[in-house]
């Protein structure tokens, strides 16, 4: 389930079951977990569900599945420009085909970036607007020139441009109701001297009709969707106060004999309120006008992200270049990329070299040097070399299309912070419409004459100054932006909740190889032990059994052994030790090549001579593995692994916040020391096997440390999984990529000083937004109460209210956005 309206339905229609003491539903889990004083049976509480009209089916320890009544939310299917969601999230992660309203706040639907590459300008006939064509040129039927064909605008754009137009209308009909209403206010009111109030009062009215029945329905018909459903919103409150207003005026002019005299003028015609009515009106409409035209600047990261993506390619087939599109891109094809082009798809260089500009996925501006089989991602700048290159992924799978994507999960998620805001939300209409009621009573009771007319007025006041949605879109907006800030400066965030949990963390855990080290070991000694073999025949066996193997530090060693032009022999038999090593058959001899517990696992003793030999390599900060052969140790091979530039300021950086840093790796204690004296780290743990990290991340928890862990390989998949914030570098394997919160896209340590001092702003600007949601209804509502009244004669226009409303959702949008110009270092 995904749906906060359904939990909570689900939750009271359970609880209401005789018997059941309580009942809660976990939206993420899919779970509801009933307390009951007896046992009761299944079947009953599948008839209680049914009951209530949805369609819902719940099993015991199984899945809770459910679909939402359809009279109520669910919207029509077709064929979006992309996928609809609400900027409030009311209904978690569900989206909708087309554009609409949000079936329980109301406000419309805003749409998400689509992942296909904007196309190129395609020309057509102004005669004959079938003919479309890739190229400028002459329509084939009537000879004309062809001209660009408009884009497709998106439905923001959309949205916008139709209640832009909606507010000039209401704004040319509210214009002269406003001048005619306040012309009254004047001692010789020229307009008596052309027509009686009474006929001023109708035409009133008639220039009020297509403001409240064309420009602004739309509001009356989300606030009858709402008492409906029982989502009171802001627009619950919009509705009553325009509407009671607008039928008071009517009825005041088609029934004045039933009116008391306080409601009359001078004239003998009832007060009217058709200028406040469609001026409140006019002013909401602007506020979601603003609204609109501030929504298409919150995912600006990811549109300008999607620009990077080209739309053609250059193949290369049988030494024929060939221009093509880009969703004709196989894998496997070769293409060259010329000198300044953007790279197509993701791949690996297999002639030439090249400077590629990374920093729109990276965020890092200094060009990076690419030669023969490094990898390049799509959407990158070529520099002044032109090269050839292997598609290996395309469409969705680069990476490009995988940032996107994960962006926009991410900007669809909910922080826990929201939680709070949700709460008050729930709770804010009805006590809203009762401070309404109360502040007429009190004002027809206790308030100057005429005493009605100041009760409806401010009565009127509190319903329209009150704003649920500023306290809705605090949280989302602020996600929004950050998560696509994130992208721009290579912090992949999964979700909102790790953008506010990296905020309270206090302990971090690192691994060595590949994180705190480049992750690209190289070999720098193989030797044997005693005269039994050759160093060469050690380094055909290494080599041998390492082709069988994905790790960093086999590549090296079958790297090293081609660099000496050894022939590789068949492996049989192969497997992988978990945190120790490899094994398997070559040549007819049990082979087992890895740490100290990598002999011990293949029975094979290490002698005091072959450790401490080790030993002089390990405290260097090398990595030794050894070579057994039919259970006797013959050989070793160290392996270097050279510590990242950027390892030593991150984590002096992450120190200086306050946070705990602890190297845990699989290596031996010699190794570990080395780099952890290096890099002025006081805490580290050598010789951790996956489950040993997964301990001891148990193990911080349980102290009460928030705690993240930073890894890049399969081994820190379970710790990843397990932290309060994984996080992977971008570098690493998919699976620790799949377990963390967080991703690294250049995988360095400098990316997770980035992703704090981002969460930090996000919180920052979460709480600010908070902060002015809270302040400003507590405030609002009292003065248009009239508590300022009896002190100093100060009363709040509802006009004026309108006002502050609009705003106050505006100005929160607003505020989120200050975070685009945050530099993120």
């Amino acid at each position: 389930m995904t749906c906060n309206g359904c939990r909570k339905h689900v939750e009271e229609t359970l609880s209401k079951v005789e018997g059941v003491t309580n009942a809660t539903v976990d939206l993420e889990k899919a779970e509801a977990t009933i307390e009951m004083e007896s046992h009761i049976p299944i079947e009953k509480f599948q008839e209680a569900l049914k009951a209530k009209g949805g369609q819902y089916s719940i099993h015991q320890n199984g899945e809770h599945q459910h679909t939402h009544d359809k009279q109520k939310v669910e919207k029509p299917k077709g064929k979006g420009t992309g996928t609809f969601y609400c900027p409030m999230h009311c209904e978690g992660d569900k989206t909708y085909d087309q554009p609409g309203d949000c079936p329980v706040c109301g406000m419309d639907l805003v749409e998400e970036v689509n992942l296909t590459a904007t196309s190129e300008t395609q020309y057509t006939c102004p005669m004959h607007p079938e003919i479309v064509r890739d190229q400028p040129g002459d329509c084939p039927i009537c000879g004309m020139d062809l001209v660009p064909m408009e884009p497709d605008l998106s439905a923001e754009e959309k949205t916008y441009k139709k209640l832009l137009k909606k507010f000039w209308v209401a704004v040319a009909f509210t214009l002269p109701i406003f001048i005619i209403a306040m012309s009254e206010m004047l001692t010789s009111n020229p307009l008596e001297n052309l027509l009686e109030i009474e006929y001023w009062n109708w035409i009133q009215f008639g220039l009020s009709l297509p403001v409240v029945f064309y420009a602004t329905w739309m509001f009356y018909e989300r606030a009858y969707r709402s008492i409906k459903t029982w989502n009171l919103n802001m627009f619950t409150l919009i509705g009553i106060g325009t509407g009671v207003a607008w039928l008071f005026s009517v009825f005041g002019m088609l029934f004045p004999d039933i009116f008391p005299a306080q409601f009359k003028t001078n004239s003998g015609t009832v007060f009217v309120y058709y200028e406040a009515t469609t001026v409140i009106l006019t002013l909401v409409l602007l506020g979601q006008v603003l609204e609109a035209r501030a929504h298409s600047k919150t995912n600006s990261a990811v549109k300008e992200l999607l620009k990077l993506a080209p739309n053609k390619a250059i193949k290369v087939v049988d030494g024929l270049e060939e221009e093509v599109s880009i969703d004709q891109i196989e894998k496997g094809d070769i293409l060259r990329v010329k000198p300044g082009d953007k790279i197509p798809v993701d791949g690996v260089i297999t002639e030439g070299s090249t400077t590629v500009d990374e920093s729109m996925i990276t965020g890092e501006p200094i060009p990076v040097n690419k030669a023969i089989d490094d990898k390049v991602s799509s959407g990158t700048i070529n520099g002044n070399q032109s090269f050839l290159m292997k598609a290996e992924k395309v469409g969705s799978e680069t990476l490009l299309s995988q940032i996107i994507h994960m962006v926009n999960d991410a900007s669809r998620s909910r922080a826990p912070i929201q939680k709070l805001a949700d709460t008050v939300s729930g709770y804010f209409v009805p006590i809203v419409v009762i401070i309404s009621l109360i502040t007429f009573v009190v004002w027809a009771i206790w308030g100057p004459e005429p005493t009605y007319v100041y009760a409806l007025v401010n009565a009127i006041a509190v319903l329209i100054i009150a704003c649920p949605c500023a306290l809705g879109l605090a949280t989302p907006m602020s996600v929004m932006v950050g998560v696509g800030k994130g992208a721009q400066n290579g912090v992949l965030i999964k979700n909102a909740e790790a953008l506010e949990k990296m905020d309270k963390v206090d302990t971090l855990i690192v691994d060595k190889t590949g994180t705190i080290t480049e992750g690209k070991p190289t070999v720098e000694k193989m030797d044997a032990f005693g005269d039994r073999f050759r160093e060469s025949e050690i380094l055909q066996l290494i080599a041998s059994l390492n082709s069988s193997s994905e790790h960093p530090l086999a590549e090296a060693t079958v790297k090293y052994g081609k660099e000496n032009k050894t022939e590789l022999l068949k492996t049989e038999d192969f497997s992988a030790v978990t945190g120790k090593g490899v094994e398997g058959k070559v040549n007819g001899k049990s082979l087992a090549l890895g740490n100290a517990k990598m002999m011990e696992y293949a029975n094979a003793s290490l002698s005091k001579e072959m450790i401490t030999e080790a030993q002089t390599y390990q405290k260097q900060g090398k990595t030794v593995s050894y070579l057994a052969i039919d259970k006797i140790v013959a050989g070793y091979v160290v392996i270097g692994d050279k510590i990242k530039e950027t390892s030593a300021n991150a984590i002096k950086a992450l120190q200086d916040k306050g946070i705990d840093v602890i190297m845990l790796t699989g290596d031996n204690h010699e190794t570990a020391q080395a780099v952890a004296s290096e890099l002025n780290l006081a805490d580290f743990k050598a010789s951790m096997l996956p489950e040993d990290k997964l301990k001891e991340v148990e193990k911080l928890q349980e102290n009460g440390k928030v705690v993240a862990m930073a890894g890049d390989g399969i081994n820190d998949a379970p710790a990843l999984a397990k932290s309060d914030v994984g996080i992977a570098m971008g570098t690493g394997t998919d699976v620790a990529i799949e377990s963390a919160m967080i991703t690294l896209v250049k995988g360095d340590l400098q990316g997770i000083v980035k992703a704090r001092n981002l969460s930090h702003k996000v919180m920052r600007n979460i709480k600010q937004n908070l902060f002015f949601a809270f302040i400003y209804n507590t405030l609002g509502v009292p003065i248009a109460a009239g508590v300022l009244y009896p002190v100093f004669g100060l009363l709040l226009s509802p006009m004026i209210a309108a006002l502050a409303m609009s705003f106050s959702s505006v100005s929160v949008i607003l505020n989120a956005l200050r975070l685009r110009t945050k530099t993120i270092k």
